[in-house]
């Protein structure tokens, strides 16, 4: 028998108690499924079916993991009644490409609400915050505990912000530009006022901050906040270098500017440095304009401050 710790053998109680827990939630998710046809396993090919393009049945059988002979069982039931289809494929006379049918997708769909419905009740006993903690932690232990981790792509999810983000984004912001451009603390300080600013002064309906997050942990920021009744700011966008290359820059600022316009706002500015060069490339590639710029020393460097605008 395989020696353990008692700290081993005290995680691997808490992940056994954790997977009897699981698996009772997970029966009643499947509930749904007890006055219909389906079982759970052809509920799950169907849903593969319905979310991708055609495939062959060796593929969905690894994305599965299920047996090729079960599978095609399932598959020849779903062909019979009519909720796939099968074609030939052309250079290869052994495999055929399966896809899920109009007749499929109809069938799927009171599937499809009965699980969203299900799922949107479990969460809606739990506050926003709580209810991201809860994808936070489901994303962790999916991360770490995939076979495939590392072929994995990897979980970006947005949020709002909660209490705490407000000490990681100041954190952040000091310590990348300290070790990238060689910035002094005070740029630290001034990020720190202005996130103390936002949470005293915050008005849900016309200010956002984002927090991103790489499999469940921080990993970029931004903010809308009112300069006037007609022009929203961006400010302290961040994106962490382990999520750099996944176009979150992008995306960040996307949301920006879709929940400026949304909230009523003309247009939005934004004040940067001209040695940004990454953060510059993704303003101007979401219409931004350079309208301004001016030599100034600041955080223990010299720096060319940047306006860029842009109309709503």
């Amino acid at each position: 028998m395989l020696k353990t710790s008692d700290d081993l053998e005290a995680r691997i109680a808490a992940v056994r108690r954790f997977s009897r827990f699981y698996t009772r939630q997970l029966g009643l998710l499947q509930e749904s499924l007890v006055h219909t046809r389906f079982s759970l396993t052809e509920a799950r090919v169907l849903y593969e079916l319905a979310h991708r393009d055609p495939t062959t049945a060796t593929a969905l059988a690894a994305d599965l993991d299920l047996d090729h002979g079960y599978l095609s069982r399932i598959l020849r039931r779903f062909g019979e009644t009519g909720l796939l289809s099968k074609k030939r494929i052309a250079n290869d006379g052994r495999q055929n490409l399966i896809a899920i049918t109009a007749k499929g997708r109809k069938a799927f769909a009171p599937l499809n609400k009965g699980s969203h419905d299900q799922v949107a009740e479990l969460l809606g006993r739990l506050s926003p915050s709580e209810q991201q903690r809860v994808v936070s932690a489901m994303a962790t232990v999916e991360s770490l505990l995939q076979p495939s981790a590392a072929e994995k792509p990897p979980l970006l999810l947005l949020r709002e912000h909660r209490p705490g983000d407000m000490g990681w984004v100041t954190s952040a912001h000091g310590a990348l530009y300290a070790q990238e451009y060689g910035w002094d603390i005070s740029f630290e300080a001034l990020v720190a006022k202005i996130a103390a600013e936002f949470i005293e002064k915050f008005d849900s309906r016309r200010e956002r901050c984002w927090i991103a997050e790489l499999d469940g942990a921080p990993a970029g920021s931004v903010f809308v906040v009112r300069k006037t009744d007609k022009i929203a700011k961006l400010r302290l966008l961040i994106v962490d270098p382990r999520a750099r290359g996944l176009g979150l820059g992008k995306r960040l600022v996307d949301e920006c500017l879709r929940f400026a316009k949304d909230a009523g706002y003309s247009s939005m500015t934004l004040w940067t440095q001209s040695i940004l060069t990454a953060a510059r490339g993704i303003y101007e590639r979401a219409g931004f304009r350079l309208v301004a710029e001016e030599p100034h020393h600041s955080f223990g460097v010299d720096l060319i401050g940047e306006t860029w605008e842009r109309d709503l």
